[in-house]
């Protein structure tokens, strides 16, 4: 799907006691994977805190991790979760995007681009169990999943809010969104800027299912059991026949979009906004 991304040399690699037993952890420095490899299935934790900002490293992280999962033939699921208390991410990293080379937004970029296709076109089962809330960027990587399972808590709201912050969701969050949703409610989810309670998130469809907080972990694993009673290699495939033209449609214009972003975010108007946006963070943490 892409080239290797930098950032390989980080580390990431740790393990925290070993791999293979069915009952280790093994990580990075910013992702917590506790595999079963019995069941066939692991939970992947994000642990970025305080908020799981999807900073370049923890986007690396993140596709390393699940390429070791993926080429470890005993693991067939992935429940995707956070270690962060009442977030499960806050997505892109807007300090990546604001102050910056041209060329660093690039590098950026094509980390968001590889973390998408990666995750979108995985032939594991991934399923997210969302224990918090779930803006812009971290929902995005929740739509690459094949279920969704969130929290019963009003605070935990989900959506891709770009256009509140200025920005433009681009066509591959679209598509993704629009594949989920149908396309009216994209088109109103996405020029509002909406970011959904789980009443309505569940109505609208961007989550399959809304439980008690306690309940989430578990229900995401028995959601990951259903599927895989299904043999791997027909669902494989069904997952990349409903898949295949929206991942084509950025895989032929990965170059364009990277060019496309670097020009749209290196404008004095939109970093004026950022750096707005960033101030009245930093104010409210004070």
């Amino acid at each position: 799907a892409g080239a290797r991304l930098p950032g390989v040399a980080l580390g990431l690699t740790e393990r925290v006691d070993g791999w293979g037993d069915g009952a280790r952890r093994f990580g990075s420095q910013r992702v917590l994977v506790e595999p079963d490899a019995g069941a066939g299935v692991a939970v992947m934790k994000l642990k970025n805190p305080p908020v799981n900002t999807l900073s370049l490293e923890f986007l690396t992280e993140l596709v390393i991790c699940l390429e070791k999962l993926e080429n470890d033939k005993s693991f067939r699921g992935v429940v995707l979760t956070s270690d962060c208390p009442g977030v499960f991410s806050a997505g892109l990293d807007l300090t990546e995007m604001c102050g910056k080379s041209p060329a660093h937004y690039a590098e950026y970029w094509k980390a968001v681009q590889e973390l998408w296709l990666q995750f979108y076109q995985s032939n594991l089962v991934l399923v997210s169990a969302i224990n918090g809330a779930c803006p812009a960027g971290g929902c995005l990587m929740t739509l690459t999943c094949d279920y969704r399972v969130l929290a019963d808590n009003p605070r935990y709201c989900i959506g891709l809010n770009e256009t509140q912050l200025g920005i433009v969701a681009p066509f591959w969050f679209k598509d993704t969104l629009e594949n989920v949703i149908g396309h009216r409610a994209a088109e109103r989810a996405l020029q509002l800027g909406l970011l959904f309670p789980p009443a309505e998130a569940l109505q609208v469809g961007i989550v399959d299912q809304v439980v008690p907080e306690e309940q989430v972990q578990s229900t995401a694993l028995s959601a990951i059991a259903q599927w895989m009673t299904i043999p791997d290699h027909a669902r494989q495939l069904t997952k990349a026949m409903m898949r295949k033209a929206t991942a084509s449609r950025l895989i032929t214009q990965r170059d364009a979009d990277v060019q496309n972003f670097v020009s749209f975010i290196s404008k004095d108007s939109i970093q004026k906004s950022l750096q707005l946006y960033l101030e009245r963070l930093k104010e409210k943490k004070g």
